[in-house]
């Protein structure tokens, strides 16, 4: 992959700062800060998988994402550039993006301390969020027929009837979130899904703080009512999916109490 990532900056006419590598989950992506010809700051991502799976969702992601959002009123990072590259049945994505220098809230999804953000700041994700909603898109995060199977295996419940399907991030943790200015990054699985998923998904990820759990709920009403049913009863199943293969343990106890609260709604 390394090699891989310089050969793309070299296509990119970047030049690789050293020191800064960011690996992704099972060394699938690997970003690292980056200078262009007249020294601005930008970011080169690489991701890698087999060639025949070189198409879909995940992949275009970032192009789509760029495509339909753009920088989203500077709420998202611009994609500059992408380069693509196959090598000995591996196919290769750089997608060079606009430098992000504030740190994301948490170096991991699950929130797992206090977090005292302004008003404003939840202002501001709840309006981007509802810019996001807003778009029209035939990309899917989230299937019915996922629904269908597994909400009742995981949450217990028949799946709730979708009151309405709108465009969603679909990876809204705290490790994708910066602060000042708020900025939402990974747009790679973005797309349709229950109204309230992106809002679900971050009540999930904080479950470990009361205090930002109560934040999340007062900024998005959706949570707790008949229209949010949906959304929050899917990503309950989600991760507590992810829990039976053995990830976010930590947040096992809060999701069943979590999925409790859903069967008596």
């Amino acid at each position: 992959m390394r090699s891989r990532h310089a050969h793309a900056a070299q296509a990119l006419d970047v030049r690789v700062e050293p020191g800064g590598e960011f690996w992704g989950w099972a060394g699938r992506t690997l970003g690292a800060p980056a200078r262009t010809a007249v020294g601005a700051p930008v970011w080169l991502r690489l991701v890698s998988c087999p060639e025949d799976k070189a198409s879909g969702k995940l992949w275009d992601g970032a192009l789509d994402a760029q495509h339909v959002f753009g920088d989203l009123d500077g709420r998202r990072p611009a994609l500059l550039a992408a380069h693509d590259a196959v090598d000995d049945g591996t196919a290769y994505r750089a997608e060079l993006s606009v430098s992000v220098d504030q740190p994301v809230l948490s170096d991991d999804p699950v929130l797992q301390r206090d977090l005292q953000l302004p008003d404003s700041w939840w202002a501001d994700l709840a309006g981007t969020l509802e810019k996001v909603a807003a778009v029209d898109t035939d990309r899917v995060a989230v299937r019915q027929q996922y629904m269908d199977r597994a909400i009742p295996e995981f949450v217990g419940i028949p799946a709730p009837a979708v009151a309405r399907w709108t465009a969603a991030h679909s990876d809204l943790h705290w490790a994708n979130l910066t602060a000042a200015p708020l900025r939402l990054l990974d747009w790679e699985g973005w797309g349709r899904a229950p109204e309230g998923f992106d809002a679900a998904t971050l009540y999930a990820y904080s479950l470990l703080q009361e205090t930002v759990v109560a934040r999340v709920r007062a900024a998005f009403p959706i949570l707790g009512s008949p229209a949010g049913l949906a959304a929050e009863a899917t990503v309950c199943a989600q991760l507590l999916q992810t829990v039976a293969r053995g990830d976010n343990l930590i947040l096992e106890d809060q999701l069943r109490n979590w999925s409790e609260e859903l069967r008596s709604r």
